[in-house]
């Protein structure tokens, strides 16, 4: 075991079965995707939200594919920092996309504590005072910080635990919520034809959020069992299990409420579509799920992007402080994750904090494709079209909801873009200072 005051980063190689890694990237999934996109969802598409999930579907199945070939040519804990570095080396486009990554992860996180907030008001009534939602996210935060402190095999065993119950939980909802709702046909109202194609796509965008989890999957590689073959079937187990709890639990709710009930409660709406169904057990009963959904979430989220954040240190392609903390690099990167977490669970609410992230998350998104198809697709083995379907896909969604927002919210879009900026800055100087420091050293050497 590495000594307390040992910097170097620790991996348990085959400590997560295949079966654990699936919990870990459903884990991400279905808490952010089931749990609150569905009302955010109708608001911007109205009825055709359930089409909006299917697209966002396909075009998540298309961009699987890049991650898959990379991971079975090189599995690696530092994931999606390692398949950037693999195409564009020691360089900027690396580092910026990998911290657009690490903080659209990171916002993930804050997005299902203040799902979990959410629901969990629910049986005292919701929170009126605006307080307690962000207070019960920031607890769940924590608390999965201590409990990532314990190393791989808790985590897997929680995270396993967490995963089947809630898995099993809203099968039993959705099987239930169908079988008493009156009619399994949706009701498509009227969309205003002038915004339709523009909150479509944004509502597809925001689908796409519900699915990413699978990329927290290679943030794991090196730690999984036979990592070049369980990586990939991990991926397309995620997907494709989320594809059906999606569908399932979406004609639960489309059959249980109106449209204005589905967005009137859109930060709460299977709790809301369990009361019409099976009264207030109903209530209760999606409310556990939920809060042991998020919590999973949450957990497999922070041990995933810690991971990549400490890969990226070890690269050296960002600039990395101890604060006087004892510990590992893991640990430092795990205590600025769920800092960052925090402030934004206290700060930021439901729809901007899903926004910001597929923005994020598209950007970086396109940049794999990218490096998959300009410097990647001999070594990985991959057929350019597809990458390149991905690419087109994953702007189209993109343009989707920053067109929307810039209408509705545009200060998401003015956060997103100087968030980019900065970092796009600092990585530069970070580099550049890193390079001439590297420089001088070779030349005194030589003196």
């Amino acid at each position: 075991m590495p000594n307390e005051q040992d910097r170097k980063t620790y991996y348990d190689k085959g400590s997560l079965t295949l079966a654990g890694t699936v919990m870990l990237g459903t884990g991400v999934m279905i808490g952010a995707g089931i749990f609150a996109l569905t009302g955010q969802m109708a608001e911007m598409t109205g009825a055709l939200f359930p089409l909006a999930f299917l697209a966002a579907a396909i075009i998540v199945a298309f961009s699987a594919y890049s991650y898959i070939k990379i991971s079975n040519a090189y599995p690696s804990a530092g994931g999606i920092g390692m398949y950037l570095h693999k195409a564009y080396g020691n360089r900027l486009p690396t580092a910026f996309n990998a911290l657009l990554m690490y903080f659209s992860m990171v916002i993930a996180q804050s997005f299902l504590a203040r799902t979990f907030g959410a629901y969990t008001m629910q049986l005292f009534g919701g929170d009126q005072s605006g307080y307690w939602v962000p207070m019960l996210g920031a607890f769940l935060i924590l608390s999965a910080f201590t409990i990532n402190l314990l190393g791989n095999r808790l985590i897997q065993g929680v995270a396993g635990s967490i995963g089947i119950l809630k898995i099993v939980g809203i099968l039993i909802f959705g099987l239930v919520g169908v079988w008493v709702a009156d009619s399994l046909s949706f009701k498509f109202e009227t969309v205003d034809e002038a915004g339709a194609t523009s909150n479509f796509l944004g509502a597809t965008a925001l689908g796409i959020l519900a699915f990413k989890g699978f990329t927290t999957i290679t943030n794991s590689g090196s730690e999984v069992i036979n990592p070049h073959k369980n990586i990939g079937r991990a991926i397309i187990i995620s997907i494709a299990s989320c594809v059906v709890i999606y569908t399932l639990v979406g004609f639960a709710v489309a059959s249980n409420l109106s449209l204005e009930e589905i967005i009137a409660s859109r930060n709460y709406s299977l709790a809301a579509a369990a009361r019409p169904a099976l009264g207030e057990y109903g209530v209760w009963f999606t409310v556990a799920i939920a809060m042991l959904a998020t919590a999973g979430g949450i957990l497999a989220s922070i041990f995933a992007v810690s991971r990549m954040l400490a890969m990226l240190t070890e690269m050296k392609l960002v600039p990395h402080s101890h604060f006087g903390m004892p510990g590992s690099i893991q640990k430092h990167t795990l205590v600025y994750t769920v800092v960052l977490g925090l402030l934004l669970t206290l700060f930021f609410d439901l729809s901007r904090i899903a926004a910001l992230g597929i923005i994020f998350y598209l950007i970086m998104d396109i940049a794999i494709h990218w490096g998959v198809l300009r410097y990647l697709k001999v070594e990985v083995n991959a057929r350019g079209w597809v990458p390149a379907t991905a690419i087109v896909l994953n702007f189209i969604a993109l343009s989707g909801i920053v067109w929307v927002k810039l209408g509705t919210d545009p200060f998401v879009i003015y956060v997103a873009a100087l968030a980019m900026l900065l970092i796009a800055i600092g990585e530069w100087l970070f580099i550049r200072t890193k390079k001439n420091s590297e420089f001088n050293k070779h030349h005194r050497g030589k003196r």
